[in-house]
């Protein structure tokens, strides 16, 4: 099996739904923006205010060329799908699950989140119209669309599990 990748909006559920199938699927689990801030030694706010956005999605890009080469379960960066490029190597080296959740639920998660620099300096309209950009994205990067809309994170998990499981049998 090669790797699935975990794409959509910030606050769609990819870490919490990421660290709990790599219990149920017994494969390694990171999350990319904690992986890049090991790499980097500096928070994301801090790439963002040093660096700038544009230099941010670079090093998304360089993290998914050059992670290591094994199955395992990866997180995304609620932006990474919006680039051509790393659609391609997602789609190309692994099995991509868009995690496809309702803006208000996101909303209500994400609004008071000091690490996240989009929700710092945008209004809730600014951030409603960015995911609705994104969305087109998101689908063209996965593989399976998963609506996480009144699903428990284990009906979730189970539901993705059973994916991979159904695809690994027809392989």
């Amino acid at each position: 099996m090669r790797k699935i990748y975990l794409v959509g909006f910030m606050g769609c559920g990819k870490s919490a739904i990421g660290r709990r199938l790599s219990y149920f699927l017994k494969m390694p689990y990171y999350d990319m923006d904690h992986e890049i801030v090991r790499q980097q030694g500096m928070t994301i706010p801090e790439i963002f205010e040093k660096y700038g956005e544009t230099r941010f999605r670079e090093i998304e890009t360089e993290f998914l060329r050059t992670f290591r080469d094994e199955a395992c379960i990866i997180a995304t960066g609620g932006g990474v799908a919006i680039r051509e490029e790393n659609r391609r190597i997602m789609r190309r080296t692994g099995l991509v699950f868009f995690l496809d959740a309702l803006f208000d639920d996101i909303y209500m998660r994400i609004r008071k989140d000091k690490n996240r620099p989009i929700v710092q300096t945008s209004t809730e309209q600014e951030l409603k119209e960015l995911y609705l950009n994104r969305r087109k994205f998101y689908r063209e990067a996965g593989h399976i669309q998963v609506l996480t809309a009144n699903r428990s994170l284990r009906q979730i998990v189970e539901y993705i599990g059973f994916q991979v499981n159904r695809l690994k049998a027809n392989n």
